[in-house]
């Protein structure tokens, strides 16, 4: 009699245990309606000696401590950086189990990138590493009006609007908008750039009917084959006089077809229809990218997109860690894709150690 093991699917978190956590319970879930069995997992909880997990399973309503084999696949929605011996750890388990997520690098990682493959070069948003604020006022003596945000970043926090009105400067963060005369501007700007590194761009000017600043994400993920589908497009609408989308900012969000409708009449369809095609387009470039990098395969992406009044799309950002998109059932089909995902990288390592013969 053949005995079928199902997929273990690993959840590793930072978090110690999954009470509360309503993504692992979702995964949980999913896994198990997936046909696959589901293991949550923190770094501390591997035991290599024995190639065991001391984590959590979710039966009968609750979550129950258990040891467990190493699973199959690991999903690593989060990075370890604050802790060296977790790193280690993962970095470790890395090589011998596939993990389903990961880096791209910082911004300006990616907009190099870009620029060096040609092919989206002309969608990126001129971007330049500010070094001092000589090179700032250059910045802003060509272009007039700017955005400054973090290099290493999330979620629009520490992104600013500069523009300069007759002898003043105006910088606009968190809906509010100061006026600084030139040494105080300086002065400001100076110790912007002893916190942390910052990239400067130009403002594109992508604002609705209303005059409110917008941006899309488009959200994509791998499905059960590794191909690139567009789990969702959706609009982000800054509050007024801000200029930052991001809906952990301030910002808000509506339906897709009414958003197009309204902004762009009879020409919605096709907007909504480049949107996904480009969203798919740059997904499968980034993961060539990755490939001859010698980086492993992306799974899910964030796509920040501006359209400026010729309908021009701008790459503002690109995320390897997106946050889920802001739909309840939304939630469910992002986690069906990211376990499928993890279905296909584990049978895809099974039946290399197999030699490619039989199934998983």
């Amino acid at each position: 009699m053949w005995v079928i093991n199902l997929i273990l699917i690993g959840f590793l978190s930072s978090r110690k245990k999954p009470d509360n956590l309503k993504k692992a319970y979702a995964f949980a879930a999913v896994s198990k309606a997936e046909g696959a069995e589901f293991i949550y997992f923190s770094p501390r909880a591997v035991d290599f000696e024995n190639q065991t997990i001391h984590g959590y399973v979710y039966r009968e309503g609750k979550w129950v401590k258990t040891i467990s084999r190493f699973p199959d696949v690991v999903h690593n929605p989060v990075g370890f950086s604050s802790n060296d011996r977790q790193d280690d750890i993962v970095s470790k388990l890395r090589e011998m189990i596939p993990f389903t997520t990961n880096p791209i690098g910082h911004k300006m990682w990616v907009f190099r990138r870009l620029m060096e493959y040609k092919e989206f070069a002309s969608y990126i948003v001129p971007s330049e590493t500010v070094l001092s604020f000589e090179h700032f006022w250059g910045m802003l003596e060509k272009y007039k009006e700017l955005v400054i945000k973090p290099i290493v970043g999330h979620q629009g926090e520490g992104v600013c609007f500069v523009k300069k009105e007759k002898d003043e400067y105006v910088v606009t963060h968190d809906n509010t908008s100061i006026k600084y005369a030139f040494d105080e501007f300086k002065k400001m700007i100076e110790d912007k750039l002893k916190e942390c590194s910052h990239l400067l761009q130009p403002y594109i000017n992508s604002r609705t009917k209303s005059g409110k600043s917008y941006d899309f994400r488009l959200h994509v993920q791998k499905n059960k084959d590794a191909q690139w589908v567009t789990t969702k497009v959706y609009p982000r609408i800054a509050q007024t006089n801000n200029i930052v989308c991001n809906l952990s900012s301030g910002g808000y969000t509506t339906l897709l077809n009414s958003f197009l409708k309204e902004e762009f009449g009879d020409e919605a369809s096709e907007v909504n229809q480049d949107l996904e095609a480009f969203s798919l387009q740059l997904a499968n470039h980034m993961d060539k990218i990755q490939k001859e990098c010698g980086k492993e395969p992306l799974d899910e992406l964030g796509i920040d997109i501006g359209l400026d009044k010729n309908k021009k799309i701008w790459i503002y950002e690109v995320n390897y860690r997106p946050g889920t998109p802001p739909a309840f059932y939304l939630e469910l089909d992002v986690i069906k894709n990211a376990i499928h995902y993890a279905m296909f990288l584990a049978h895809q390592k099974l039946n290399h150690s197999n030699g490619d013969i039989g199934g998983a």
